[in-house]
């Protein structure tokens, strides 16, 4: 493996939640398996991705410039370049990142890689299923897809 520099890597463009973002796949660009490292820039009042939590990947978050707000584990948080956002693999890590800032929010996205996962999404009542490739991953999967909460017996913790 050599290094990567993120000037070179080509970036990937996303519909989120309210607009859209970019991606760069810094981990995949070295061939990283187990770990993976994205970096994502968000334009101002963009929402990548609904409030939710992996069931089998930790995550990690740490801002490199602009500001935004964090919602993590039902409570809310200001983002500022330096800080770093643990989001363990349950409930208490549930988050959603949102740039309400002037400028763009960058910032990388760390996870375990870990397949099967599965994703609950409880302010919309979904639930996401990635088999043969871990969410992040380029890799192609099995199964995949989100269906009703509802379906399933949930029962959510008191930090939600």
């Amino acid at each position: 493996m050599e290094p990567v520099n993120e000037a070179d890597l080509e970036e990937v463009t996303h519909d989120g939640v309210e607009g859209t973002f970019t991606q760069k796949r810094l981990s995949a660009a070295t061939g990283g398996g187990r770990l993976g490292c994205s970096l994502y820039e968000l334009p101002s009042g963009c929402q990548p991705w609904s409030y939710h939590y992996h069931a089998a990947n930790e995550e990690a978050l740490y801002v490199l410039s602009g500001t935004g707000t964090l919602r993590l584990g039902g409570e809310t948080y200001t983002l500022e370049a330096g800080d770093y956002v643990p989001c363990p693999a349950d409930a208490t890590g549930a988050h959603c990142v949102v740039n309400d800032g002037d400028k763009p929010l960058r910032y990388l996205a760390m996870s375990t890689m870990t397949e099967p996962d599965l994703t609950v999404h409880p302010d919309i009542g979904k639930l996401g299923v990635y088999a043969g490739a871990a969410p992040g991953s380029d890799g192609d999967r099995t199964l995949s897809g989100f269906t009703d909460l509802e379906e399933f017996e949930y029962k959510p913790t008191n930090r939600e």
